[in-house]
């Protein structure tokens, strides 16, 4: 490598640590709200200062707090979360701000109209981007109660994507991955209505990954930030909590 792209490389990280970065990840516990096949998580520690150290055993499911989803989660025959190149989990950031509809209606579901609708005023959603469903969910984040949000039949109310707003976006603008604030990428509604979350299978289909479970959704401008998903590299993982954070510009 040469002197002068040594410089730029130094001179590009002292651009981005100028600029405000912004956590988009739960700090997670036993006690956080999570997908409800799953167990709580389990910490346990294994040795304090007294011994010389502090160490300790963590027991959660992949899908665990704010996380990625590797294509197997759902689809056979799939990649890895390992299989990732490093450059796909690094993208341009696009947010969809429909907070104060889910506010409004805790089943709204995401649709092309108001996909074109962001469109008009923020200009067309690029190529290769990562776009994020903000519904302002993440703020009830640890309250278990409140984020799974019951009736008094059991059911789960919470907002998400519709299947065909994600065909037009996958299809359409050839996004390269979607996040958002809540367990699953199906409004539970519909996957109540269809069985299944057949959102996150066409998805997790795309041979892409998703990262579920983001907060600080608020604090980002429409288009214009970048985000960074950077989790471990587990082998044969399904998926695996994330430290996702923007870079605004």
């Amino acid at each position: 490598m040469t002197l002068t792209k040594e410089n730029e490389l130094l001179q590009a990280l002292k651009v981005l640590k100028s600029k405000t970065w912004v956590d988009l990840t739960h700090t997670f516990g036993p006690d956080s709200p999570h997908f409800s096949a799953f167990k709580d998580a389990e910490f346990e520690t294994l040795y304090t200062h007294d011994d010389g150290f502090l160490a300790q055993q963590f027991s959660f499911s992949g899908q665990y707090g704010t996380h990625i989803d590797a294509p197997i989660h759902f689809v056979r025959d799939q990649r890895f979360l390992e299989e990732l190149e490093l450059k796909e989990v690094v993208l341009p950031l696009v947010v969809i701000d429909k907070s104060e509809a889910a506010a409004e209606n805790h089943d709204y579901i995401l649709t092309v109209e108001d996909i074109l609708a962001f469109e008009e005023i923020h200009g067309k959603i690029e190529e290769g981007t990562f776009v994020a469903l903000r519904t302002d969910w993440s703020k009830r984040w640890p309250d278990k109660e409140a984020f799974e949000n019951k009736d008094e039949e059991g059911n789960n109310h919470l907002p998400g994507w519709g299947l065909d707003a994600l065909k037009f976006l996958f299809e359409e603008r050839n996004i390269k991955a979607v996040g958002h604030e809540t367990f699953d990428t199906d409004a539970a509604i519909d996957a109540q209505k269809n069985g299944s979350l057949i959102g996150e299978y066409y998805v997790l289909e795309q041979d892409t990954f998703q990262v579920e479970l983001l907060t600080n959704l608020d604090q980002l401008p429409a288009k214009g930030a970048v985000i960074f998903n950077i989790s471990p590299k587990p082998e044969k993982a399904s998926g695996f909590p994330v430290r996702s954070f923007a870079i605004l510009p």
